[in-house]
């Protein structure tokens, strides 16, 4: 919506718009007033210069604009030419710019979690085994089915305390790779660049050396590549 957007009103844009104020419709006219007096606003919204385009492209509009004294191109109203050199909103504060995620990126987390939620399932299969035998094998130490279950929880305990402990551990090593082949691929595009702008600055030079030998030897063509 552009209604609630408002624009910088620069000098520039203001010197335009008091220049055809007068050739203006009444009611247009009177909402361009309260921007040139004092003290200047800094914002125009965005609905008036639209208003004002609106009325410039109109065949009534062309017309007085043509007819005025100095005539007037009708395309120097037109948005694009009265937001030159202007800011959209500059009273707010808007959001950064977030890059998209590198498919292949995106593509390494969906395994990281297939594989987190296997090695969960793995420890939650391992506890519960672990506790399962653990309860079997202490009936042939003639434990009270008491003493058995307390038994079977104790090693269950206790290997799920280990599973969390690797648990976290292999998170913690597979998190920071991710981080270091992200920051890789950004040292790695702008090193990209800086090539691509040294190539180009090579290429121009041996070319401008090309041309200034050729004027002093007339006779002499330049290379082809």
């Amino acid at each position: 919506m552009t209604s609630d957007l408002n624009i910088s009103l620069e000098d520039h844009l203001r010197d335009t718009l008091s220049s055809v104020q007068r050739l203006l419709p009444c009611e247009l006219s009177a909402q361009l007033q309260i921007y040139f007096t004092q003290p200047k606003p800094a914002l125009i919204p965005y609905t008036v210069l639209q208003s004002v385009s609106q009325w410039s492209r109109s065949p009534s509009g062309s017309s007085a604009l043509r007819s005025a004294t100095p005539p007037r191109d009708p395309n120097n109203f037109s948005m694009v030419s009265l937001l030159a050199g202007t800011t959209t909103s500059p009273e707010r504060k808007f959001g950064s710019y977030v890059l998209p995620r590198d498919p292949e990126e995106i593509e390494a987390e969906r395994k990281r979690e297939r594989r987190a939620i296997t090695t969960l399932m793995n420890a939650l299969l391992s506890v519960g085994g672990s506790g399962f035998a653990a309860w079997w094998a202490s009936q042939h130490a003639g434990w009270k089915k008491e003493w058995r279950a307390l038994f079977g929880l104790f090693v269950g305990f206790v290997v799920a305390i280990a599973e969390a402990v690797l648990y976290l551990i292999w998170k913690s090593r597979h998190s920071a790779p991710t981080k270091k082949t992200r920051r890789r691929h950004q040292e790695s595009a702008r090193h990209k660049k800086n090539e691509g702008d040294g190539d180009s600055s090579i290429v121009e030079t041996e070319y401008s050396e090309a041309r200034l030998r050729r004027r002093g030897n007339p006779d002499q063509s330049i290379p082809s590549e």
